[in-house]
């Protein structure tokens, strides 16, 4: 049987205003009440009904995260760094994980919305900004993460996925690489069309170099795994020299499909990088060069977006914070092949 907050105040020998209080201001209740209350409520046992007292202010203390893939330790890292913040406020995060299925994007927005979400951080898997906006309309801040907005309408945190796509191909052709593939998708994911743009603009700066796009359904291990065995079955003529995976994940799949029970080195025969820089790319077998990403501080800036705008009153002038990403060199590029005959 549930305790209540009068029993809780008879035990203290104070009002049910006090008792509220010290749940939920205890700096206006003196160090002593606050001590007989906690003692009360722990002898008790008695657990605050959040639900209702949710319903009351009409807003949880929740904020919910949508991200694509939650296996992928870059949204892992993402949703720590958003955790840190939330709680340095008193709120937590909701994690949804879309798994790359606009439907399941769908539902969640659904769910956060019915709790009543204090805000919402998303990084959108189809075209949700028209439902975005409606959420925004009946209360609910939202930012957009890992996804720059196309105007300024929403705020939004991300990296210049079209500048790290080029310096992951700039890269590549600087080591002598000439046949690069591109390994990604699917192309409906704005990350993956930015950092394909970037490589084909760093393409357009050298004549003699090519590009193979390579789609694949999801941007996972075993994705990477299966082109990575397909390249392997080709003539040695027809693969690339090069490959520039559109994340990490795919990268470790390629560099096992390509590498399992063949003779195909890395990087001598096939130079491969990836993009976010996990915590593993540095530990796999060969370990990866990558574009990297700065995921926890994506996180954390995207909540601090939303506080502001959730306690701004009136027009609010939406921000949009870009982050520079950084090459980070490893095995998998070291080596230098014959130089460009441009």
């Amino acid at each position: 049987m549930s305790v209540s907050v009068r029993e809780v105040a008879a035990l203290a020998g104070v009002s049910v205003g006090t008792v509220s209080n010290v749940l939920n201001r205890p700096d206006k209740v003196t160090e002593a009440t606050v001590v007989r209350v906690r003692e009360a409520i722990e002898q008790l046992g008695f657990v605050r009904n959040d639900a209702a007292r949710q319903l009351r202010a009409g807003r949880s203390r929740s904020i919910g995260l949508v991200v694509l893939d939650a296996g992928n330790p870059f949204f892992t890292d993402l949703a720590r760094g958003a955790e840190a913040r939330a709680l340095r406020d008193g709120l937590a995060v909701l994690l949804g994980n879309s798994d790359e299925d606009a439907e399941r994007e769908r539902s969640y927005l659904e769910l956060f919305e019915e709790q009543r979400v204090a805000g919402l951080l998303i990084t959108p898997v189809g075209h949700v900004v028209p439902r975005l906006e409606r959420l925004r309309e009946r209360g609910t801040p939202t930012v957009l993460v890992d996804r720059q907005a196309e105007n300024a309408t929403f705020s939004s945190v991300a990296v210049d996925d079209v500048a790290g796509g080029h310096m992951a191909v700039s890269h590549l052709v600087e080591i002598g690489r000439r046949r690069i593939a591109f390994v990604g998708g699917p192309a409906g994911i704005r990350q993956v069309s930015d950092r394909l743009e970037g490589a084909r603009r760093a393409l357009a700066e050298h004549s003699t170099v090519t590009i193979e796009v390579i789609e694949t359904e999801s941007l996972t291990v075993l994705q990477g795994r299966a082109v990575g065995e397909a390249i392997r079955a080709r003539p040695k003529s027809e693969r690339p020299d090069a490959i520039f995976a559109a994340n990490d994940l795919l990268a470790v799949g390629l560099l096992q499909g390509l590498m399992i029970l063949s003779d195909i080195r890395v990087p001598e025969d096939i130079a491969l990088i990836g993009y976010d820089d996990i915590a593993f790319a540095s530990s796999s077998v060969v370990p990866l060069s990558s574009i990297r990403q700065p995921s926890a501080l994506i996180g954390s800036t995207a909540v601090d977006l939303l506080l502001r705008e959730a306690a701004t009153t009136g027009d609010f002038a939406h921000e949009q914070v870009v982050f520079q990403p950084e090459l980070i060199v490893r095995a998998s590029t070291s080596t230098t092949v014959a130089s460009s005959d441009e």
